[in-house]
């Protein structure tokens, strides 16, 4: 599999570190009590078909992306930086 880093272009996956769900980058604020602490943490989808999801360019430029892939058929469909997309520019 590769992926088209925004930084660095077209690298084998193996240049980067998986790190979980998109929805990672949906902190709960400090005052939104157990209950969506434990779901950040612990709750998971396991969706069929199209996921965002979090990578570490490890062993490139160190940048975290937003990876949008088919978990069904590994296809990459869009390739963007974490921090653009949380600050809504992607």
């Amino acid at each position: 599999m590769r992926l088209k880093c925004p930084l660095c272009g077209d690298r084998d996956a193996r240049e980067f570190h998986y790190r979980g769900a998109a929805k990672l980058m949906e902190r709960p604020e400090a005052g939104a009590g157990e209950a969506a602490f434990y779901d950040y943490v612990y709750l998971r989808e396991n969706p069929v078909g199209a996921n965002s999801e979090l990578w570490f360019h490890e062993l490139g430029c160190r940048a975290w992306l937003c990876v949008s892939r088919d978990v069904s058929s590994h296809e990459i469909l869009s390739v963007e930086l974490a921090d653009a997309v949380k600050r809504g520019q992607a």
